[in-house]
């Protein structure tokens, strides 16, 4: 997206979030429909060694609609639409400095031909006694909705913008194809397991994604934690480093958040993979701070200060780190403002390192 397009974006955006503050909690059409929306926009810009500087920008719109039938049964379905792709794909750098789902996201997903057609699934729930539950659910999913959650570093609109410090990169969890899940809770255990096939890869194989989440919640004189250890595997279908063997994908992480009082929490994530096959990162340990802004006298607002140091695997890159900080402020009860720099440096075996700051400016509306 150009200056001048994002710069016409920017107070549409804005314009629409005002108009629809007096109606929005009319999306909530009655006891079983509703709707959702997330509106966002962010305009990154960076400055690096050799590549020259760049600014681009990014308007993201998802609108997921629910549907409950009877208290243990869920329809629900997201789309996606977005213009513009931001710096991700624009950089020198490895990874995308925003995790969300932007314009070449939402096109032809996975190679499947479809879209803009996120999610869709069915949900059942079965409650058994003791307040056990077992929820089993079917259709387009996203695996990152049942592994690897984590309540200060999971969400692209309200938290962290990097995808390192988003989910586990090197967890390779797919989104938006086919398959199922389940959740089953016991007290403070939890245990959630994901099966999905993905119309194609970086390969243009199809390939089965496996994963499992067992996770226990700790409850602590300085609040809740949330500990969970994820699992995931494929089907042979990913080239070796030499590109002459099929070889599958396999990957170890933890993911853990704790409450520290009514202003703090902390983050952490380490995990690694196998490297059978041709793989950018084997290890990942990253983490952060979450500050409320309680802390300042304004609850709805939130910061954070995150980093990551990702061992390279066996494609020429040595590791990558990154750091970030932003400060979300909350204009009312729907919209928020981000600031927000980030710091990557690649490193690679051979070639001339690749480092510099990327300065984003993001607004997010969701009701």
């Amino acid at each position: 997206m150009d200056s001048m397009t994002f710069r016409f974006c920017i107070p549409l955006l804005i314009f629409t979030i005002l108009a629809c503050q007096e109606t929005a909690h009319a999306y909530e059409l009655n006891d079983k429909l509703s709707i959702s929306t997330i509106l966002a926009a962010a305009y990154q810009y960076h400055a690096v060694d050799h590549d020259g500087d760049l600014g681009r920008g990014a308007v993201p719109v998802q609108l997921e609609i629910g549907f409950e039938p009877g208290p243990q049964d869920m329809f629900a379905a997201k789309f996606g639409f977005a213009a513009g792709n931001g710096l991700n794909g624009q950089t020198a750098f490895v990874l995308a400095p925003w995790a969300a789902d932007l314009e070449d996201d939402v096109q032809d997903i996975n190679g499947s031909g479809r879209d803009y057609l996120l999610t869709a699934w069915y949900e059942h729930t079965i409650d058994f006694m003791n307040g056990n539950s077992l929820a089993v659910s079917g259709g387009i999913i996203d695996a990152t909705d049942y592994l690897d959650e984590n309540a200060y570093a999971n969400d692209e609109y309200t938290q962290f913008m990097n995808e390192a410090l988003a989910n586990g990169p090197n967890a390779f969890l797919p989104s938006y194809d086919v398959g199922g899940a389940f959740r089953f809770h016991h007290k403070d255990v939890s245990l959630s397991g994901v099966l999905m096939h993905i119309d194609e890869n970086e390969y243009g194989n199809s390939y089965n994604f496996y994963g499992l989440q067992l996770g226990y919640t700790l409850h602590t004189t300085p609040g809740t934690g949330n500990y969970r250890l994820v699992l995931g595997t494929t089907g042979k279908e990913f080239l070796d480093p030499a590109g002459l063997t099929d070889e599958d994908r396999k990957c170890l992480l933890f993911s853990f958040d704790q409450e520290l009082g009514s202003y703090w929490g902390a983050w952490l994530r380490m995990g690694t993979q196998d490297d059978a096959a041709a793989i950018i990162y084997k290890n990942v340990y990253s983490g952060g701070i979450y500050i409320s802004g309680s802390l300042w006298g304004r609850e709805n607002d939130n910061a954070g200060l995150g980093y990551a140091y990702l061992n390279g695997g066996n494609s020429g890159l040595e590791n990558t780190q990154v750091t970030e900080a932003y400060t979300r402020f909350a204009l009312n009860d729907y919209l928020a403002f981000t600031l927000d720099i980030q710091y990557m440096k690649d490193k690679y075996d051979a070639d001339a390192d690749n480092k510099g700051f990327i300065y984003s400016i993001r607004v997010a509306a969701e009701f």
